[in-house]
């Protein structure tokens, strides 16, 4: 793209206006429906020939000789940075969307409520993926010992969201041993994730390996997230795939199949929104997404992570067609992300 074109700020505004005007419709967009938008005087003529300068760069493109111009993802790309990164969310949504979520009874319930509010702000999926076990806030934990000699791990974590998972420990263990580690693991780990209590307990053994030894091994042994999983079992709410597939964007009867399929994966999805962690942008915007199926170059994610004590616990996101109403979208998303990490410590 070249940067010469885009410092001039007509040619930004119109760029501007023909991305706005195709969002809002899905129809191309003619010279003379930009023109009627400016209070300056533009003739046709004008900007017919800057969003030819447009199209000449790639920003846009006829799909017929006698049609308007659409929006390329480098348009989108140009538009997100430079207009919808600037915004705000507007009152009425901050308002909407905290009622939302507040008149849910369980933190499960949030959660699933959290991916239908993002489902209703855009024409496609809204996403929301719980931290890892490993990385749960403690509230209170649980072992029981089953005949098989496997042990139950029941962990009740930020909010009263109760996890649990199945282990095979190397070495048998007795109730009464479950029950000692447990009672020292909640007297001691409360409001501590499962990576930081291990974190501890290691320092405390290189201190006082005689005082802490065989009680802190069989809590570490009990609580590695290498048997407790890390990130396969997470859990993840995902609606509005009737929105995707019901989009006038996907024309292609076997692309759209492909693309259902692919969202019905949830690791997908998990690995999809992985990315915007690394990210650092507040708000991960990522325009065509052909890694999960051929219909994802109709696509755009934008994805952020919450977190707790500075440490991600999850994220967050709406999976949609690449014509969405970004200003709002991403400032949805920004907020939501910023309500979750204001409330992981209350659940």
């Amino acid at each position: 793209m070249s940067p010469t074109i885009l410092q001039q700020k007509r040619h930004q505004q119109i760029l501007t206006d023909v991305v706005r005007a195709y969002i809002e419709t899905g129809e191309p967009v003619s010279s003379r429906s930009i023109s009627r938008m400016h209070i300056e005087p533009l003739s046709s003529a004008t900007v017919r020939n800057v969003m030819a300068d447009l199209e000449d760069e790639g920003l846009l493109y006829q799909p017929h000789t006698s049609a308007g111009r659409v929006p390329t993802a480098a348009a989108y790309r140009f538009f997100v940075e430079q207009v919808a990164a600037q915004a705000t969310a507007s009152p009425e949504d901050r308002q909407w969307i905290r009622r939302e979520l507040e008149a849910a009874q369980t933190p499960e319930a949030v959660m699933e409520r959290a991916s239908h509010v993002l489902a209703a702000v855009s024409r496609g999926l809204g996403i929301f993926i719980s931290p890892p076990l490993a990385r749960s806030v403690v509230e209170h934990l649980r072992f029981l010992l089953l005949p098989d000699s496997r042990v139950l791990v029941v962990l009740i974590s930020g909010g009263g969201v109760a996890r649990d998972k199945l282990i095979r420990p190397e070495r048998p263990f007795r109730q009464e041993d479950l029950d000692r580690i447990a009672d020292y693991l909640n007297r001691h780990y409360i409001g501590w994730t499962l990576e930081a209590m291990r974190a501890d307990l290691r320092k405390q053994l290189d201190r006082d390996r005689e005082q802490y030894g065989r009680m802190a091994d069989d809590a570490l042994l009990l609580c590695d997230p290498s048997i407790l999983g890390d990130g396969g079992d997470r859990k993840i709410y995902v609606e509005g795939a009737a929105q995707i597939a019901a989009s006038p964007d996907f024309t292609n009867q076997e692309q759209l199949r492909e693309l259902l399929q692919a969202i019905e994966e949830k690791d997908r999805l998990i690995a999809l929104l992985s990315g915007c962690i690394e990210s650092p942008e507040a708000v991960h915007v990522e325009l065509g997404l052909d890694k999960i199926s051929n219909g994802g170059k109709h696509l755009a994610l934008v994805s952020a992570s919450y977190s707790s004590n500075d440490q991600v616990q999850g994220t967050l996101g709406i999976l949609a067609p690449m014509r969405m109403h970004y200003e709002r979208v991403i400032t949805a998303v920004a907020f939501m992300a910023q309500f979750f990490s204001e409330n992981q410590e209350g659940g």
